[in-house]
């Protein structure tokens, strides 16, 4: 696991380098887009999982009323990344208020008087905001001044804690952080995550953005970390409640792309805000 983890990285790293730094805004919206349609893709087989809504006795979703609720998904998903493209928070967040007044129709011509129309209606806004809204923030950050280099400022700090934890977590985790959620991570892994972030993130400071405070350069490190923690549980969580491993088997030994963008997910409007308002 441990040498699969390396080389589909190690693998990725130059794609990744070419699309920060030689591929333009317009490039590197169309992949976020593209990564942005296979989350939700996989995020709807966590969301809406074989076996039915089970939560509730709410039963299930027919295959093409799922699939009606996806197309729209993605439908607002491209709209959303074109939004950040355009610079344009005002037009993201009209797309995810048509997509609910969309999804809220649908849930209107099949209500009976029960809660069970609500819930595709829940699911599928979740995962509109969860992927697209979420990844969106890259574009903006990638989109605005210095944007090449803090979005390769969170992509080392969210990748040296995933590092961290995996690694702090495997060779001396002892107390379970969140068993009910992923009986695997420990607090160990969560400090060493952290440690590592800060550790990196400091480094990356001093060498590409050395006019950053130091003291709220701490509290975002620190503040982003612990938001890509709770991305990577949330994921955890919707996998569990799915009852599946990974979300995907795209990347060998990383899973799909939700398993690799969680904690990205999270961080991404973290850093947005951080970098936009506060720093």
């Amino acid at each position: 696991m441990h040498k699969k983890r390396w080389i589909t990285g190690l693998a990725a790293l130059p794609f990744l380098v070419g699309l920060i730094s030689w591929g333009g805004v317009a490039l590197f919206a169309g992949v976020v887009a593209l990564l942005s349609i296979l989350g939700i893709h996989e995020g709807f087989r966590l969301l809406f999982p074989a076996g039915g809504l089970q939560e509730g006795g709410l039963g299930r979703v027919s295959t093409m009323r799922r699939l009606s609720l996806e197309l729209l998904a993605y439908g607002a998903g491209v709209l959303i990344i074109y939004g950040a493209f355009r610079k344009s928070p005002p037009l993201m967040m009209m797309v995810v208020a048509l997509n609910l007044m969309a999804v809220a129709f649908f849930a209107m011509t099949r209500f009976d008087g029960t809660g069970a129309a609500l819930e595709p209606v829940f699911r599928q806004s979740l995962a509109v905001v969860y992927v697209p809204l979420f990844l969106a923030h890259l574009v903006l950050i990638r989109n605005s001044d210095a944007g090449q280099t803090w979005i390769y400022f969170m992509l080392c700090v969210v990748f040296a804690g995933d590092m961290g934890a995996f690694y702090a977590g495997t060779y001396g985790g002892r107390h379970k952080l969140c068993p009910s959620i992923s009986p695997g991570k420990t607090l160990e892994g969560a400090v060493g995550g952290l440690a590592s972030a800060v550790a990196v993130g400091f480094l990356f400071r001093s060498l590409f953005l050395p006019h950053l405070p130091p003291g709220l350069s701490l509290v975002f490190l620190m503040t982003m970390e612990t938001a890509a923690q709770m991305g990577d549980l949330f994921e955890s969580m919707l996998k569990r409640a799915a009852g599946v491993k990974d979300s995907g088997g795209i990347f060998p030994g990383h899973g799909g792309v939700l398993d690799r963008m969680d904690a990205l997910l999270f961080a991404a409007p973290v850093g947005y805000v951080f970098k936009e308002f506060l720093l």
